[in-house]
């Protein structure tokens, strides 16, 4: 049985918003204490995490620690 998921309102960033770029992560913070990602080219499959979650993925990133171009 499936669960439905909310219905989100998904954004890119502003990099991505020019139409010579494809390929793009977007983030949707529509819904109370959920924090969606997608990709823009796989728009169905969707990764949901809690606000708390977010932040310290956010943190890590910042931090260097999913780093790919180094």
């Amino acid at each position: 049985m499936s669960v439905a998921l909310p219905e989100f309102e998904f954004v890119k960033t502003a990099a991505c918003r020019d139409a010579r770029v494809n390929n793009c992560p977007e983030v949707a913070i529509n819904v109370p204490g959920i924090v969606a990602l997608r990709d823009s080219d796989r728009p169905d499959t969707i990764v949901t995490m809690s606000a708390a979650q977010w932040a310290d993925l956010a943190a890590a990133v910042k931090a260097g620690e999913y780093d790919v171009i180094a």
